[in-house]
This record gives C-alpha cells, structure tokens and sequence, in this order.
C-alpha cells in the first residue's frame, strides 16, 4: 500500500497506524494550501519577514534559504514552520501581489495568461482565432479623408489586440 496519494502527495492513514491524528492533520494542512489556492506572490527575490502562519508564495527559480532546491513549489508558512508542495503542470493559484492568476505550465509559473479556443459569453462565440492581416485603405476612385481614419483606427485596434495579423 502507498503512503501518500499519487497526484499531490497527501499522507495516507494506514490499517493500525498509531497516532493517525498527525497523519490526518497533514493531509488537512496540505488540504488547505492547496483547495483555492492563493499566494503572497509569484517568485519573490527573498523569503519575504515575517511571514504569517497560511500565508504562501511561489518558490522562483534557484531560491536560497529554507526554500533552496523547492523551484516552483508552493511555500506556505505554518505553526510548525514551511510546508511545500510541489506544483505540477494545469495548477492555477491567484497572486495577490499581481491581483492576476498564475497558472502552472510544464516548466514555469506564468501570470495573467489565458489559453483558449474561443471566449463565448451566453453561448453566443464572441472571440474566435486570429485572422489574417487586412490591408490599410488604399487607392479606389472616392477618397474620404474621414472613413479612411475611422476604418485605419479600427484596423489599428484590431491589430493592437492581436484578433488580426499586422
């Protein structure tokens, strides 16, 4: 029988297992970092003082102190000091400090990122794919100052928010 759950390593209650209580208790500490996750921050440059017991933070790359070698782990400060979890690929944690979700990919911690096919709002698809580039009004026999504006500001909007090619 295993001791820890295969996806996020809670500890497992074992049949005559003296002082579950402590078994039991750990899995509900890791429990609560992680169901709703929220952190501090996303890879602070130090181990911010004085933590707080539940506060947490994303452990940046090549951290030093308690949290070296715990690279993209979830950091959270307890009664009974550091509990980590390391983070696997499709986690996602609100960042306080970003006010932005951080979302875990298969190397990184990347904030305010959304990946998607398509955004639909009531069903109805609002946001699809990037289309190709439309050419900038040029030439033709009626040349109007004022609609070459408005339709060159809205090529530029179409660009700037990347829904077409530049």
């Amino acid at each position: 029988m295993t001791e820890v759950t295969p996806r996020l390593g809670f500890p497992l209650l074992a049949c005559g297992q003296a002082q579950k209580e402590i078994t039991h208790n750990e899995a509900l500490t890791l429990a609560d970092i992680l169901v709703q996750a929220i952190v501090q921050a996303v890879a602070p440059a130090a181990i911010p003082p004085p933590p707080q017991p539940g506060q947490c933070w994303i452990v940046g790359t090549g951290a030093a102190g308690a949290w070296a070698g715990r690279d993209n782990a979830i950091a959270c400060w307890t009664e009974n000091g550091w509990r980590f979890t390391p983070s696997q690929p499709g986690m996602r944690v609100w960042s306080l400090a970003d006010g932005l979700e951080a979302v875990r990919t298969a190397s990184q911690w990347v904030l305010g990122r959304l990946d998607a096919e398509a955004l639909r709002i009531g069903g109805v698809q609002v946001v699809g794919s990037r289309q190709p580039a439309i050419p900038d009004v040029t030439g033709g026999n009626a040349a109007d100052a004022e609609v070459r504006v408005a339709v060159g500001a809205i090529l530029h909007v179409f660009r700037t928010h990347g829904l077409i090619e530049a």
